[in-house]
């Protein structure tokens, strides 16, 4: 039988994933199959598992993927030691990181649930050493005298789940650039830890 179009691993593997992000986002994990899958990808419905081994494995390896980017995204950068500045460059570096990632954001959040015991922890380990990214500069930001909040922790995941939130609204063709943007929340981060003036 002649092989289908575009079912060359190389083609097919990333293909396969990024279908099930789109249908995981548009109908939620329990309502995709992995035969709906392997027909939106035009694979027989047995081929799908020569890529994968099942539908808890392609949920994870895109939590994986997104959580293993976004850390090594943020390993590469250049930030200062001073926490207001480092405060300023990690919410432009979190919102440039997401708002063109809107598919992953939302299943990162929501289908979280479906995780299986063993990979939920994996998952929750990769997303607090992110977490203890923005922890590390409010806790140093406090030590200077700078910020003036009492739960570095508690403030961390209030600005995070903030800036994620803008995933839900924000359209690059809309009337906020995307500059504005992280000019707007560089100054409510900085109010919330005690700063003010312009960022």
């Amino acid at each position: 039988m002649a092989r289908k179009t575009g079912s060359h691993s190389e083609i097919t593997g990333p293909k396969i994933k990024q279908t099930a992000l789109e249908l995981f986002a548009r109908y939620g994990f329990a309502a995709v199959s992995m035969r709906k899958i392997a027909s939106e990808v035009g694979v027989q419905a047995g081929a799908i598992y020569n890529y994968t081994p099942d539908k808890q494995g392609l949920l994870f390896d895109l939590l994986y993927g997104h959580m293993e980017d976004l850390l090594t995204s943020w390993h590469l950068q250049n930030v200062s030691q001073d926490p207001i500045a480092a405060l300023d460059h990690f919410v432009g570096f979190h919102l440039d990181f997401h708002i063109c990632r809107p598919d992953l954001v939302f299943i990162s959040y929501m289908e979280l649930r479906n995780l299986n015991p063993n990979n939920f922890i994996i998952i929750e380990d990769l997303r607090g050493n992110y977490e203890n990214i923005i922890c590390e500069i409010i806790t140093k930001g406090i030590s200077d005298g700078i910020f003036k909040v009492k739960d570095p922790k508690i403030t961390s995941f209030a600005i995070i789940a903030m800036l994620t939130g803008v995933v839900d609204w924000f359209r690059s063709d809309g009337v906020l650039t995307e500059y504005d943007l992280k000019q707007h929340y560089s100054i409510l981060t900085r109010q919330m830890l005690g700063v003010n003036g312009p960022a």
